[in-house]
């Protein structure tokens, strides 16, 4: 199911005292789509690129990676020329085995962080799905991740789904998760869209799982401390009727 989306500016990679950000945008500012609509100031410049990403990550959250994410040469140092090493490399490159480090404004800053070091960097590197203004002058740089389930827009009733189930494995923490469906009358199951089936419940719990809200060990389900505060502000957002016909 998609995913609540946040961008948040981390730095400007230029240099913002000389080439200042004619948008005014500060370190910190936050962007977020819903499933439904921009919350926050989006400057024209990184629209379309915000907008391609945001539409990417809304379908993956947290699967989502950079381009290259799984490259090896992230991993691998600094090199120079060496034309008595092609017997060995095919193409005649030495190793610098240390970590560059370059002035605060050049070109270099613009790879992923943590790239190219040596000792080479335990973490994963360009996993971060980044957007940056085209302006590299000042070159605000907003940071991407999946902070929520869209809960806004058609999705919405997939979201009350994923909701109800966590509401049902609350009552029985560590439910087969083959279990789960039976948890439901035959009225609760088909009466709303979507109707609940073998099929359409564990992708629903997917992306709850990816969120932390739930977590799935030996095919049992159990609903995090996260899981169970989300459903508590769910539930926070509806009528007392909407409460009652939805059995919460």
């Amino acid at each position: 199911m998609p995913f609540k989306i946040k961008a948040t500016l981390v730095a400007f990679v230029g240099d913002e005292e000389k080439y200042p950000c004619h948008f005014q945008y500060n370190i910190g500012d936050e962007i977020i789509y819903d499933g439904e609509q921009y919350i926050g100031r989006v400057c024209p410049a990184i629209l379309g690129a915000l907008g391609q990403n945001f539409d990417r990550m809304y379908e993956l959250g947290p699967r989502a990676t950079g381009p290259g994410h799984y490259f090896p040469f992230w991993y691998a140092p600094p090199s120079v020329k060496d034309p008595s090493k092609k017997q060995l490399d095919g193409l005649g490159f030495s190793s610098v085995f240390q970590t560059h480090i370059e002035p605060q404004y050049n070109m270099a800053n613009l790879i992923p962080p943590n790239a190219y070091q040596w000792p080479p960097y335990k973490g994963p590197v360009g996993k971060e799905i980044t957007v940056m203004c085209p302006d590299l002058r000042t070159a605000a740089l907003f940071v991407l991740e999946a902070i929520d389930l869209a809960d806004k827009g058609y999705i919405v009733p997939f979201f009350r789904r994923q909701m109800l189930i966590m509401h049902k494995v609350i009552f029985k923490q560590g439910i087969k998760v083959d279990d789960i469906l039976n948890e439901f009358t035959e009225n609760e199951q088909l009466e709303a869209y979507p109707p609940l089936s073998v099929e359409i419940i564990p992708p629903l719990m997917d992306e709850m799982v990816l969120l932390a809200y739930m977590e799935i060990k030996n095919g049992q389900a159990f609903v995090t401390d996260k899981g169970i505060k989300r459903l508590e502000d769910f539930k926070a957002t509806l009528s007392q009727e909407e409460i009652r016909l939805l059995n919460l």
